[in-house]
């Protein structure tokens, strides 16, 4: 996505990876890996399920979504945290 976070989508959104059997459901945008350092577009968990425990949240990129099953919610909040969020990258 070369990190156009205005593309990114909402948290609570369900989506389905490449070949993957489950739904995915977004809980957290640009979130980092302190275990290798590196920064990912998403974090989620499997849906319906949820947080299962420890090791049941994993990191995607946004480039790994097959089909956007249900968009999270949106409203002016979320817009004002998306510019604010491209702000960083632009300057980054």
């Amino acid at each position: 996505m070369e990190n156009n976070v205005r593309e990114l989508l909402p948290i609570g959104s369900v989506v389905l990876l490449k070949s993957a059997t489950k739904k995915a459901m977004i809980y957290g945008v640009k979130q980092g890996d302190k275990a290798s350092g590196t920064e990912y577009d998403y974090i989620g968990v499997v849906y319906p399920e949820g947080n299962m425990g420890e090791g049941t949240q994993f990191f995607f990129n946004h480039d790994a979504i097959d089909k956007v099953i249900f968009r999270g919610f949106e409203n002016d909040e979320r817009e004002t945290f998306i510019e604010k969020l491209a702000e960083y990258y632009d300057k980054k």
